[in-house]
């Protein structure tokens, strides 16, 4: 395929998903490309990243491996 093609394909998927949480991942990761296109973060930023992650944790935000597992399992069935 081409890159129009994919990006035609990715739009029409998008479209399909109801799933918060695939929208969420979906997001951090373009998120995280503009990061890594980027020049490196510095210790601070990165510092900054961890404690934010740790501070979700902490909250009850995060899913287990089994959990994670499951969830892999559903979004193949979409």
């Amino acid at each position: 395929m081409d890159i129009k093609a994919d990006i035609k394909w990715i739009r029409q998927e998008l479209k399909k998903v109801k799933d918060p949480t695939l929208i969420e991942a979906f997001k951090n990761l373009l998120q995280y490309r503009k990061k890594v296109s980027s020049e490196r973060i510095d210790v601070e930023q990165y510092n900054k990243e961890v404690d934010e992650s740790i501070s979700q944790i902490a909250r009850g935000e995060f899913y287990t491996h089994e959990e994670m597992g499951e969830r892999i399992k559903r979004w193949g069935k979409q």
